[in-house]
């Protein structure tokens, strides 16, 4: 398989050879869907929680006698169904994470970036520089290519990049170790230079 290889200024400069193991993985759903469930669930915080009976403060004595007043018996002001009562099967603090194999996750990647492969959504750059910290030509390249909601997939961290870029709406920069499917699902392209692309192969193909 082969792609072509442009520079930021959307010249065509070459082509990059890509691994079918990466970049042609048969598309499968339930992976992806199971992906982006495992990782939502550990980034919640789990912190809800809620005050049973036992929790709530008063009640410790029996409003009325049990009997004679023509009313229904009760033995706390606390009880769930008075008002200001405890919650019954109210959320706790918990930790909502669960296993899912290195495999699976892998491969959640390996899909992600197919699809967006075959929709001809995938960018590859030789390299992008910019000589100083500066959103407006940062949003130049993103023009030329008609891509304002792009993640951009580098090779090693490059704090101009990241500062030049971070005030778009819509477009994230990450080192290549750092991107997953969610990350890549949630934008519509995806620029990756020709490092990233190299380390990202050799990982994960």
């Amino acid at each position: 398989m082969k792609a072509d290889l442009y520079n930021q200024q959307k010249e065509k400069v070459g082509e990059v050879e890509l691994k079918e193991t990466v970049f042609n993985e048969p598309r499968k759903l339930s992976i992806v869907h199971e992906y982006v469930r495992w990782l939502l669930a550990r980034k919640r915080a789990g912190t809800a929680s809620t005050k049973t009976r036992g929790e709530v403060r008063g009640g410790g004595r029996k409003p009325w006698r049990q009997k004679g007043t023509g009313r229904a018996r009760h033995g706390s002001i606390r009880s769930p169904i008075w008002r200001g009562g405890g919650v019954v099967f109210g959320p706790k603090p918990r930790d909502y994470a669960f296993d899912l194999p290195k495999k699976v996750r892998r491969k959640a990647l390996r899909i992600a970036l197919s699809d967006r492969f075959r929709e001809g959504r995938i960018y590859f750059l030789d390299k992008i520089e910019l000589p100083r910290i500066k959103t407006k030509d940062a949003y130049e390249i993103l023009k030329r290519f008609d891509a304002l909601n792009t993640l951009i997939v580098i090779g090693d961290r490059n704090e101009v990049l990241i500062k030049s870029f971070r005030n778009i709406p819509k477009v994230d920069v990450l080192r290549w170790d750092e991107i997953n499917a969610y990350e890549i699902l949630k934008k519509k392209y995806i620029m990756i230079t020709r490092d990233a692309l190299d380390k990202i192969q050799e990982r994960w193909g």
